[in-house]
């Protein structure tokens, strides 16, 4: 599915959830939405209210929080607490179950994906007669870069 294919997909699922619990449908919620699907990283709510007011956007920080919350409840996005106060979000309608390594120094977040802990998840739930509905695995430390050189290359500042 191309990312165009998937903002479509997903509209179509935003506008039935919209109907579905009787909230209107806006043209600034489905712009919030498409923004958060050609994003290509994590994001939280401040850095996406910038980046839609450089694109001339004109929206309220209350819509994008309103708008943020929609979306988590149809699980179009998913928020993540990686250790810090900041929230952030990306987008996860048809993007495959994925894990995260986080920098502590540069806060870079590295995404992985390994069957292996699928097979854990399926076995754990078979040994304990658990249904699995979701897992999350953030794995914390140190850019081997940043400790072999004393540079991270993905220090922000």
């Amino acid at each position: 599915m191309t990312n165009q294919e998937t903002i479509v997909a997903a509209k179509k699922v935003f506008t039935n959830y919209l109907e579905k619990h009787g909230h209107r449908r806006t043209n600034e919620r489905f712009s919030v939405l498409e923004e958060i699907y050609l994003l290509n990283d994590h994001f939280d709510v401040e850095s996406l209210f910038v980046h839609m007011k450089s694109k001339s956007y004109r929206i309220s920080r209350a819509t994008l929080y309103n708008t943020i919350e929609l979306l988590l409840e149809c699980d179009l996005i998913t928020r993540h607490q990686f250790g810090k106060n900041l929230a952030l979000f990306e987008r996860s309608y048809a993007y495959k179950q994925h894990d995260h390594l986080i920098c502590q120094d540069c806060e870079h977040i590295f995404e992985f994906c390994d069957p292996r802990i699928q097979q854990i998840q399926s076995m754990m739930g078979d040994i304990l007669r658990f249904d699995v509905a979701a897992h999350a695995l953030h794995l914390f430390g140190h850019c081997r870069e940043l400790k072999d050189k004393g540079v991270c290359k993905h220090h922000k500042g």
